[in-house]
């Protein structure tokens, strides 16, 4: 095998990219896995047995349905997109962020976000050439309306996004800041699309889906990653036609595969089970967040997501002696400034909490 010149790499690939590293996902092979939020609860037995028959009768032979006009009529009814508006999906929302950065890559454009906050917005503006803005949050996590007006005013960005609830805090932001920020972009301070992500809204029970019609500059987006799918990577976005219209130019045809729409179909006809599955994860997030709280030196943030955020002396440390402990959470301190010595913990059944609990309890007394 004849060796790659480094030369041929460095003059083909961008140098941004070169600097880079991969996103990193942890190696979890007999852990508990706490670090990724993902539902721990599978589809009761007779449900997977139907969901295999449906499967099998899937046509793998053919390409997908390029619109997907099943599964988004469904979504539309089941998750109450208001009537006139459309949805466009992703492979993730990872996907939908790439779309909207893909799009709107003008030269000299701006993506804006609080920080700290979801990696993919600044990592996929990179991508597509956006420069990324980001502006910190309070010391509470809270949003700073002056200082996002302010970078709004400065920067004019072309894409603003807000997570509600956000990623990697768990809290939901003032609705009123939410709404200064949206009306400020609709011409007040500069003319921006704001992309409010819901990935978590089956725990947070809050959304601003209602309120597209009151917003011409408003998307809402979403993932069925955290309702308990997320190995069939399938994200969606709701809002205007004409703004999804545009979008949909920027979608790689095919890009919902045959087995993620059948499935996704299957789970949103059986949409109590996933609702109380959600219901249950916020009642054990509850316990968890107290039984935490109730530890000497540990500060637990409010949640609406299906993940605590905890402040402990050594984070680090705890960390490993953690991860010792066959349990695997994730570190987020040096994520930024406003999360020193952070951690951050999935919301998983009585079972596993209690075995996170032990071993975090034990790991702040070596």
């Amino acid at each position: 095998m004849s060796a790659v010149d480094p030369s041929l790499i460095e003059r083909i690939i961008r140098d941004d990219v070169r600097a880079m590293g991969a996103y990193h996902v942890a190696d979890s092979h007999g852990l508990v896995k706490l670090d990724a939020m993902e539902n721990p609860y599978r589809l009761p037995p007779a449900l997977r047995d139907q969901l295999a028959a449906r499967l099998a009768e899937v046509a793998l032979n053919r390409y997908p349905v390029p619109s997907s006009e099943a599964l988004r009529a469904k979504l539309k009814t089941v998750m109450n997109v208001p009537a006139g508006m459309d949805v466009i999906l992703g492979n993730g929302s990872d996907e939908l962020i790439s779309i909207l950065s893909l799009a709107a890559a003008k030269p000299g454009a701006k993506v804006l976000a609080p920080l700290p906050g979801f990696v993919m917005y600044a990592m996929s503006a990179q991508f597509a050439g956006l420069e990324f803005v980001g502006v910190p949050l309070r010391a509470d996590f809270s949003l700073d309306r002056s200082a996002m007006l302010a970078a709004m005013a400065e920067h004019k960005p072309a894409i603003i996004y807000l997570a509600y609830p956000n990623n990697p805090t768990g809290n939901l932001f003032d609705a009123a800041d939410m709404e200064a920020i949206v009306r400020a972009a609709q011409g007040e301070v500069c003319q921006s699309l704001v992309v409010v992500d819901e990935a978590y809204q089956p725990f947070a029970q809050e959304s601003w889906m209602p309120r597209l019609k009151d917003f011409g500059n408003l998307l809402v987006m979403r993932t069925v990653s955290k309702l308990g799918l997320a190995g069939i990577r399938l994200g969606y976005m709701a809002g205007s036609p004409d703004w999804l219209a545009q979008l949909d130019k920027v979608r790689p045809p095919y890009n919902v595969n045959v087995l993620t729409e059948a499935t996704a179909l299957f789970a949103l006809e059986h949409v109590d089970v996933l609702d109380d599955q959600a219901a249950q994860l916020r009642a054990e997030r509850a316990k968890l967040a107290d039984a935490m709280a109730a530890l000497p030196g540990v500060t637990v943030f409010p949640s609406a997501a299906n993940f605590l955020l905890v402040r402990v002396p050594n984070a680090t440390q705890v960390f490993d002696r953690v991860l010792a402990r066959k349990v695997l959470i994730k570190n987020v301190s040096k994520m930024h400034a406003l999360l020193a010595n952070c951690l951050r913990v999935t919301v998983s059944t009585p079972e596993e909490n209690a075995q996170f609990l032990e071993a975090f309890q034990a790991s702040l007394q070596d």
